[in-house]
């Protein structure tokens, strides 16, 4: 009698657990010759007024007890959760303005989720969006913008800066420190300091260590490798060129996407423009999450409905050259199991999935830590990737969720993954998603031992000055403005297995010659230079 009234009150108690569900999704891409163009603040605005209205409540906004806003790069504003919310009409108890991350949108989702089951939170608007295009199109002089509460814009103006990544990044770290040095938190410097003198501060010069080093142990030949990239970016133009919200709709060949031209010349091998973000766009997302009950009382329409399933996040070693390897992610395999756990579903049940694309490492990466063949016929993008449907900084990963939304919502049995990464393969979380509740309820699981189980894999830092012979395991070549190679940066081991970094010691002419050699498992003498504070290799192959 004692364990029927224990299995009830279980039972009961799981079930008036509130149930946390998605009822709102929006995305808004700005016509590339508006004028007057939109900022963030007023793209996020259109974002949010058609999530209300694709929840079709006329009284859900004075239940809104969240506002969030996703680091936007285009107007880096702590205080843009107020003002979309005056704008809105909306007065949240909680105004919150993430951190720089493209894992941002999944992490928050899931953080919101637990808020929402525990009672915490009531019903939340999640939104983000960049006018960076629109930043380069005043810069060059094709149109005038106002934007006169814009602060980063009047920023880059009153400096004379230009608007480009590297610039509103390195603004944006800077802001994002003085954030969390007023509140007493710590900021995680990206790169150590070895990494910092060979200037590895900007993504684009971090991923393609990991492609070559993904191409060494795939065992595929340079020419091979690059039709291989080609070939799967090829497959997610396709999806973009069908996404009414891409920014770019063209279709592309493999051969069109990674064959470098003077219209598609290499940013850093083995990279060319369009195999790389672009966050050269106008985009904005918004999603309304709720829990069931409320949404019930307000009457929304059940068919609207969406379930987060199960979701994780973890990181991998903060800094990439202290992870052992350069070609896989611990930290996406373990979340991908607990996402998965908690939805009580395995990976073949999942129907779509949409892996952050930023730059194709980043794809094969997960794919492989999270145990999808090579060959599986299921989508691995729902918008159509960061390269073609675009980059709108930390906020991508919203329309892929709010993409997924719409597609479970014209599929019921659908279930999807939705996969976000911040920084080098760095700060990672994941999705599930359907059109019913999880096995396991949303709740505060501690998951600091897998962490620790990660982080304890940390190799020292690099050796500042090497000498003496090493290995290539992988390495960079970065290009000019016109193409031209300037400069190549590897990552290796010395004899005694200490990882080093060293600048290959060449010419413009062979350094060109190393975009058609495997370079990985090479070896070269490397002398530390006192001058230039970097060791160099001297390699054969050169």
């Amino acid at each position: 009698m004692l364990t029927k009234i224990c299995l009830f009150l279980i039972c009961y108690t799981m079930k008036a657990r509130p149930v946390p569900i998605l009822i709102g999704a929006a995305q808004y891409t700005q016509p590339k010759d508006a004028n007057p163009a939109l900022d963030s603040l007023g793209l996020m605005v259109k974002a949010s007024l058609g999530a209300f209205i694709d929840t079709g409540s006329n009284t859900l906004r004075s239940v809104v007890d969240t506002v969030c806003v996703i680091n936007s790069f285009s107007r880096d504003d702590e205080y843009l959760p107020r003002a979309l919310s005056e704008t809105l009409g909306i007065n949240p108890e909680h105004a919150i303005y993430s951190l720089i991350g493209g894992n941002s949108p999944q992490m928050l989702v899931n953080r919101f989720a637990r808020d929402i089951a525990a009672g915490r939170k009531r019903a939340v608007l999640l939104t983000g969006a960049e006018a960076i295009y629109s930043m380069y199109r005043a810069s060059r002089g094709r149109t005038v913008l106002g934007w006169q509460d814009n602060v980063t814009f009047q920023h880059l103006r009153k400096k004379n800066l230009p608007a480009n990544f590297d610039t509103l990044l390195r603004m944006g770290c800077e802001h994002e420190k003085e954030i969390l040095k007023a509140s007493g938190d710590t900021y995680d410097e990206p790169n150590n300091a070895v990494e910092e003198a060979y200037d590895l501060f900007l993504p684009q010069f971090m991923y393609p260590f990991f492609e070559t080093s993904l191409r060494y142990v795939s065992g595929r030949g340079v020419g091979e490798h690059q039709y291989y990239m080609g070939r799967r970016y090829e497959c997610f133009s396709r999806v973009a060129s069908q996404n009414p919200y891409a920014w770019s709709r063209k279709t592309y060949s493999a051969e069109e996407l990674t064959t470098a031209t003077r219209q598609n010349r290499y940013i850093v091998y083995p990279y060319t423009i369009r195999t790389i973000a672009n966050i050269n766009v106008d985009q904005s997302a918004a999603l309304i999450m709720i829990n069931d009950r409320d949404a019930d009382a307000l009457g929304i329409d059940r068919s609207k409905w969406v379930y987060p399933m199960g979701g994780a996040e973890l990181n991998n070693i903060w800094h990439v050259s202290q992870r052992p390897r350069l070609y896989d992610s611990p930290a996406i395999t373990e979340a991908a199991r607990l996402a998965l756990k908690q939805s009580g579903l395995s990976l073949s049940d999942i129907g779509i999935f949409d892996l952050y694309s930023c730059f194709p490492s980043a794809v094969d990466i997960s794919r492989q830590a999270i145990g999808i063949p090579e060959d599986d016929p299921r989508d691995l993008t729902v918008t159509g990737g960061l390269a073609c449907f675009g980059g709108p900084g930390n906020n991508y990963t919203m329309h892929a969720i709010a993409s997924t939304v719409n597609r479970i919502r014209r599929d019921c049995r659908l279930k999807a993954m939705v996969t976000a990464n911040g920084w080098y393969n760095s700060k990672h979380a994941i999705g599930i998603y359907g059109a019913e509740p999880p096995d396991n309820p949303w709740e505060d699981r501690d998951d600091s031992a897998v962490q620790k189980a990660i982080d304890a894999e940390a190799l020292p830092e690099p050796i500042e000055q090497a000498h003496g012979l090493l290995t290539v395991e992988a390495y960079i070549i970065r290009y000019d403005q016109n193409g031209q190679p300037e400069r190549a940066t590897v990552i290796g081991r010395m004899r005694d297995c200490c990882r080093a970094l060293a600048d290959v010691r060449a010419d413009i002419g062979d350094l060109g010659k190393l975009e058609r050699i495997e370079l990985v498992g090479k070896a070269g003498d490397v002398r530390f230079d006192a001058a230039s504070g970097r060791n160099w290799i001297t390699l054969s192959a050169c």
